[in-house]
């Protein structure tokens, strides 16, 4: 692999192959975050959820017991 850059100047190696790479593997990439920012979206969700889901069970649980209604 080195030996296909041997001779080439520096901004091949560091600006034009990469750029080359992202205009194939773009459509890729962004399809990759997407999923990665909808997983993560979606976990931030659930985790707000059972944190409300817990909050209002320990809010109930304490407020019945206190009355002693049970």
């Amino acid at each position: 692999m080195r030996e296909i850059f041997t001779g080439l100047p520096w901004w091949v190696k560091w600006i034009a192959v990469p750029l080359i790479a992202l205009m194939v593997f773009w459509g890729l990439i962004t399809s990759i975050v997407g999923v990665v920012v909808y997983l993560l979206f979606k976990l931030l969700i659930f985790v707000a959820l059972v944190g409300g889901l817990i909050y209002i069970v320990r809010k109930f649980m304490s407020n019945s017991s206190s009355k002693g209604d049970w």
